[in-house]
């Protein structure tokens, strides 16, 4: 079991398996929002603890599709995490501990600040990865 939560510690929730895989996105919308690295979790693995209420939604304005969220009391960042579909992204950053996972991806590398360098060899994409 992993345990997650905002910075207040209002949001909490478990994850009943290790997420999927982990990326980075280096998008200007992801590095504002502080959800650069994402951790993929399938729906029936997320268990909410508490606070649940307390996440509240940023929809997104065209061309973006994605809503971002986040905790209403700190502002922490928790990525798709009321989404419904059957698989998500949550930001890694609200995991408690070790995931004992590696970055598997970069994605929109056009995008990232040149302050910011890249230091695995995790594959490297222009826009999203291609899915398989």
């Amino acid at each position: 079991m992993i345990n997650g939560s905002c910075c207040c510690g209002a949001v909490k929730f478990e994850l009943l398996n290790r997420p999927s895989m982990i990326g980075t996105c280096h998008c200007s919308r992801c590095r504002k929002l502080g959800a650069s690295t994402i951790a993929f979790v399938k729906k029936e693995d997320l268990n909410w603890i508490e606070g649940r209420e307390l996440v509240r939604l940023f929809e997104p304005t065209a061309p973006y599709i994605y809503g971002r969220c986040f905790c209403k009391i700190c502002g922490s960042s928790l990525g798709e995490i009321l989404s419904k579909e059957d698989s998500f992204p949550i930001a890694a950053n609200a995991l408690d501990g070790d995931l004992d996972l590696t970055n598997q991806f970069h994605e929109f590398v056009g995008e990232k600040p040149s302050w910011y360098e890249i230091c695995d060899n995790a594959p490297q994409n222009d826009g999203h990865p291609a899915t398989s």
